[in-house]
């Protein structure tokens, strides 16, 4: 099991759009904005590339995201995996991440033929569940089983953030432990 780090891990963003967010039913739509958000803002925070991907009719994506991560490029797609989008596989492979964490909508759909494909291409997969929304809770488990036996690792924005926080008492690590509240709400 490969653990976070600054230097090994890349953030996939998946349909993080207003209109695929709002059919989400598994996470609730305040909790998963504010994950993906916090997620973003780790990102930045510890310098890891972060990557929009979405498909065209989903509306706009998530401007906590988009804000935190200084207005990405947007990258659109017409298959349910962002792994058929041939410059963003190139952009990962140039970055040389090897662990990716994913967050998105619909974790049955769109994390799950990504993830699959990730580690098809010999990425370590993390999935930051409560970044993530799915159509109905028995349709989410059984994407996150099969996850699961595909070789990805379940975790959260939470434990994402205490791996990369290193000492809290430093700069970097406040500003982590703050996103860490920030993530799981008042």
């Amino acid at each position: 099991m490969t653990s976070v780090t600054a230097d090994n891990a890349a953030i996939l963003f998946l349909d993080l759009q207003e209109q695929t967010i709002a059919g989400e039913k598994t996470t609730g739509r305040h909790k998963l904005r504010r994950a993906a958000t916090a997620l973003a803002k780790l990102a930045a925070l510890h310098g890891l590339p972060g990557f929009l991907s979405s498909i065209p009719p989903g509306g706009a994506f998530l401007k906590g995201v988009v804000q935190a991560l200084d207005e990405p490029p947007l990258r659109q797609r017409t298959v349910t995996t962002a792994f058929g989008d041939e410059q963003l596989v190139a952009d990962l492979a140039a970055s040389g991440r090897k662990t990716l964490i994913l967050s998105g909508v619909a974790s049955e759909i769109v994390v799950l033929r990504t993830a699959l494909d990730a580690i098809d291409a010999g990425y370590a997969v993390q999935i930051a569940i409560d970044a993530c929304g799915g159509f109905s809770e028995r349709t989410e488990a059984a994407a996150w089983n099969r996850l699961t036996v595909g070789g990805a690792l379940m975790t959260s924005v939470v434990t994402v953030a205490a791996e990369l926080a290193g000492d809290f008492t430093s700069e970097r690590g406040g500003k982590t432990m703050a996103l860490i509240y920030e993530a799981v709400g008042k």
